[in-house]
């Protein structure tokens, strides 16, 4: 049994650690705002450059009409003019063409930078807004510990289990960024890198060698679409809108689709019951439980097939995730503390959030079983 002294020293100790939070949260603020303005400015820039790159291919497009013009009216009355006139009025007309495809690159390159920093500029909007709301739950929780220690020397077990789960938290959050910044940079940005190169040669190459740019755009096409590919499984990974639009089935149905085609193991789902809509919190959770679920499937258990059973009752939804791999021993696992389990324990405590039920059984070379319910209010 604790004593108030003790009490005391872990309560302060929340304090503190809720105050370093605090000042954590206000330091990625404060480099989310200089991200925030530094890409603004780029993107006053960018905007300026294709304001000023569209007057010059209109230019370059009244130009080009004209030489076709003076080219059509060569062509038709080829007795009237020189030799040396039509050879200057053919490569005239092919010279302002060609330079007129350049500078419609060059305003496609520049309108889709401009696209994406518009983009960037929205994501780091929401992040900055996140960052004010927490800094401003974690003012509230600060002023109240203040000002209620003894209140809350009473329930100190129930703080200590929530220090836990903000700590576990954090470590899955950090697991997540790093898998999301990985699956970036090994992704997207390596494609786009290449892209940006490919684009460069093609420019170059239309002035010595144009017959080839065809063939080297329908290149640049497939790395552009590999990209866009990778882009929306990140983002599906991130956030899936489906699961906003439609729900938790449709989402789920979804991400099979995607994971039998990536990892090559088959996914059953079964449903019973009607499907409506749960708060999408609860949606939230119970996909993330999913998807931790089959991540480990594939990472772990060396399974061949996966059934998930769901089934929705009026007061409840119940959840049931088996595989054929090769199983472990659970208490193994919980009491290896050089084994990284955050996959487990985020299942885990999503569903204890939302005051449900989770139980996983499993047993060396026979496969696991992950049941859960939540109840439905």
């Amino acid at each position: 049994m604790l004593d108030a002294a003790s009490m005391d020293t872990i309560i302060n100790k929340i304090i503190l650690h809720i105050k370093e939070s605090q000042e954590q949260i206000y330091d990625i603020s404060e480099y989310t705002q200089n991200e925030y303005n530094c890409i603004k400015d780029e993107l006053e820039e960018v905007k300026k450059s294709v304001a000023q790159l569209i007057g010059h291919v209109n230019k370059l497009r009244e130009r080009e009409k004209t030489a076709r013009l003076h080219l059509m009216d060569v062509s038709k009355n080829f007795y009237r003019y020189k030799e040396d006139d039509i050879k200057r009025a053919y490569d005239r007309a092919q010279k302002i063409q060609v330079e007129l495809a350049k500078m419609q690159s060059r305003e496609q390159l520049l309108r889709d930078k401009r696209d994406n920093l518009e983009r960037s500029l929205r994501r780091l909007q929401a992040m900055l807004d996140k960052a004010e709301n927490m800094i401003s739950h974690l003012g509230v929780v600060f002023d109240y510990l203040n000002q209620h220690l003894s209140a809350i020397s009473s329930s100190i077990g129930e703080l200590q289990q929530l220090q836990q789960l903000g700590v576990s938290i954090i470590k899955a959050q950090e697991e997540e960024r790093k898998r999301v910044a990985r699956e970036i940079h090994d992704g997207p940005a390596q494609l786009m890198a290449n892209i940006v190169m490919r684009a460069e040669y093609i420019l170059k190459l239309m002035d010595v060698n144009p017959e080839n740019v065809r063939k080297e755009l329908v290149s640049l096409q497939e790395l552009v679409r590999q990209s866009l590919q990778d882009v929306r499984k990140i983002i599906f990974d991130l956030r899936p809108m489906v699961l906003d639009d439609l729900g938790l089935v449709p989402a789920i149905n979804r991400y099979m689709e995607d994971y039998e085609k990536q990892y090559d193991i088959h996914v059953e789902v079964v449903f019973f019951g009607k499907q409506i809509r749960l708060p999408p919190a609860t949606e939230v959770a119970l996909f993330r439980v999913v998807q931790e679920a089959l991540n480990n499937v594939h990472k772990h258990a060396r399974a061949k097939h996966v059934l998930i059973k769901m089934e929705q009752l009026a007061n409840k939804i119940t959840i049931l995730i088996k595989d054929n791999g090769r199983g472990f021993e659970p208490e193994a696992v919980g009491k290896n503390s050089n084994r990284e389990c955050y996959g487990l324990i985020n299942m885990r405590e999503r569903v204890q959030i939302l005051n449900g039920e989770f139980k996983i059984t499993s047993t060396p070379g026979k496969g696991t079983l992950i049941n859960l319910s939540v109840p439905i209010k």
